[in-house]
């Protein structure tokens, strides 16, 4: 009887180890997904506050709901489901600036926003305003298919590109912020973040990425 015993024993030890190590996993993921970060060295020394409901940068982007014809209306992209209500599991918001040869453009309001004559759904990820922040109000803390959810799925849902040469139809060679720190990566696995800064410039002049304070409660 004795090795029967062991052998629950060690089994009972492993169920509790594997339990333990999710729970951590688990808090981790939590803790990235809401961690500040810190901008850095090359964001412009004065911080601009960032405030609900306004238009930061110059119109470009035409029409109420901008989503195009090939991004959401409805319809599950890259994952990301559009609903009747937001979700709270994981709430966060990034910041994404966008400049056009030294001029920045305002990132539209109601990306993610879905009327139709069968009832309007918002996506997961979307954008109230013109201010540039993004907001993820997600069931989970990752999408169903794994991975962070990142920069290319709110393309996909504004339906435009995001490329080394062309951000949303603006074309011209494309540089990338992250947080202040130059980014050399897929533009499209930038990922969304608490409070995470992202700028992408297009064209020249390139102009020190700015560094943003979030509204009170974001």
């Amino acid at each position: 009887m004795r090795p029967i015993y062991i052998g629950v024993g060690v089994a009972f030890v492993a169920i509790v180890l594997a339990f333990a190590g999710f729970n951590w996993w688990q808090n981790r993921q939590v803790q990235l997904a809401y961690a500040t970060p810190t901008p850095g060295p090359n964001a412009s020394e004065k911080p601009i506050t960032l405030s609900n409901g306004e238009g930061l940068g110059a119109k470009y982007f035409k029409g109420k709901y901008p989503d195009t014809p090939q991004g959401g209306h409805g319809q599950t992209v890259d994952g990301i489901g559009c609903g009747t209500m937001e979700f709270f599991t994981l709430h966060v918001h990034p910041h994404l600036a966008i400049f056009y040869n030294g001029k920045q453009i305002q990132v539209p309001q109601y990306i993610g926003f879905a009327p139709s004559l069968a009832g309007s759904c918002l996506y997961w990820i979307h954008t109230h305003d013109a201010s540039g922040v993004i907001h993820i109000e997600a069931p989970d803390l990752s999408p169903p298919q794994g991975g962070p959810y990142t920069l290319g799925m709110l393309f996909d849902i504004w339906g435009q590109p995001l490329q080394p040469d062309d951000v949303a139809g603006l074309k011209g060679d494309v540089t990338a912020y992250v947080n202040g720190q130059k980014y050399d990566g897929d533009l499209t696995a930038i990922q969304l973040r608490a409070h995470q800064q992202i700028v992408l410039e297009i064209g020249t002049p390139i102009v020190p990425p700015p560094n943003y304070i979030f509204p009170p409660g974001t």
